[in-house]
């Protein structure tokens, strides 16, 4: 007797009070895309909000083969290893580098090409094949799994890159090395003496950053190549990140680039190549044997700073002031950048690949 009237109230929905604009509103919030499936398995009418959703996160947990069983995806992504150094890539790792990080490549591969891959909890599925449900998205990240260089690896590679049809702008910072400092009053770089600077440009210095130059192009304009589809797939697009737990490398295009997309897909580098063509490229480049960075309480040791645009081209969102991306990193890599920029600055040009 006493239970029947809580009982009745229990039983109301509350949700179905709520209008759809704020119930929208809510899933924009939400933004996981696994959740937000989760959600459209509910009920008929959070099916519909949640497809409604304007800003959604894809966040790729695991990689396997979609012919295999999770037990042999490590023999298979050692099959993609080899398949993805081929060509120039590959040659340039083995002759100038040895070592070099070719896993968000080889991870962009396995995720993005259809029928080749599943996800961790969303069965045999790409990111694209997940979204294609979605037809009001106006932002949207992809996140990748990590697995490439980090702070624990004792060397240091980042990349920012920029892109509408082609590559707009990239700017790229590496250490051969970095160790925690205490607090300094200022920064401080070494300054690179005549003996240094040979060394530098004579001993193989320069050659490795050129092969972080090449690199991180290359895993740039693979992921912009593989992410067409999806641009194309949904024309309310306005904003576009892919980037990777550990924020290594990061892809973006806003919304005049994803028209610009739209209008002109991107050119191929070759008829069998699985990236956009790479044009001519201008390039600023700093050098210091040791960069101290008091606010960050870090030491990098051979810190490199490149700062890359088409010849010609136009200037993108992250233009530094004179068309290059000096301020594409913030934090840390920020400081670092604001302290090389005041160096010695080495101009090279790049062909187009």
């Amino acid at each position: 007797m006493y239970v029947d009237q809580p009982l009745e109230e229990d039983a109301i929905d509350h949700f179905d009070r709520l209008p759809d604009p704020i119930l929208v509103s809510i899933f924009n919030r939400l933004q996981d895309v696994k959740a937000l499936g989760r959600c459209c398995a509910v009920s008929k009418r959070f099916h519909s909000a949640a497809l409604q959703a304007e800003s959604v996160v894809v966040r790729v947990d695991c990689v396997i083969s979609g012919d295999s069983s999770p037990s042999t995806s490590s023999s298979s992504a050692s099959e993609a290893s080899t398949a993805a150094a081929r060509g120039v890539f590959g040659s340039l790792v083995k002759l100038l580098l040895g070592t070099i990080f070719v896993k968000p490549i080889q991870a962009l591969h396995q995720i993005l090409l259809p029928k080749k891959v599943v996800l961790a909890e969303v069965s045999h599925h790409s990111p694209g094949e997940v979204l294609r449900n979605f037809r009001e998205i106006r932002s949207l990240k992809i996140v990748l799994p990590g697995g490439e260089l980090g702070f624990e690896d004792g060397a240091l590679l980042k990349w920012r890159a920029e892109f509408g049809s082609s590559l707009e702008g990239c700017a790229i910072l590496g250490a051969t090395s970095f160790r925690r400092c205490g607090a300094n009053s200022e920064a401080v770089a070494d300054e690179a003496g005549d003996e240094e600077e040979q060394r530098f440009c004579t001993n193989g210095g320069l050659k490795l950053r050129v092969v972080w130059t090449i690199t991180s192009l290359i895993a740039a304009s693979a992921r912009h190549f593989l992410l067409q589809q999806i641009v194309a797939d949904h024309p309310t697009l306005r904003d576009l990140e892919l980037t990777d737990v550990d924020g290594q490398g990061t892809l973006i295009m806003g919304r005049e680039q994803l028209e610009e997309l739209r209008r002109a897909p991107a050119e191929a580098a070759s008829a069998t190549a699985n990236r956009t063509q790479v044009p001519a490229l201008s390039m600023k480049l700093w050098y210091a044997p040791r960069l101290v960075l008091p606010t960050a309480g870090l030491v990098l040791e051979g810190a490199t700073l490149v700062a890359i645009r088409p010849i010609g081209g136009h200037v993108g969102r992250l233009d530094g002031g004179d068309g290059f991306l000096v301020g594409a990193f913030d934090g840390a890599f920020g400081e670092a950048a604001r302290a090389m920029v005041k160096r010695k600055t080495y101009l090279l040009e790049m062909n187009p690949f």
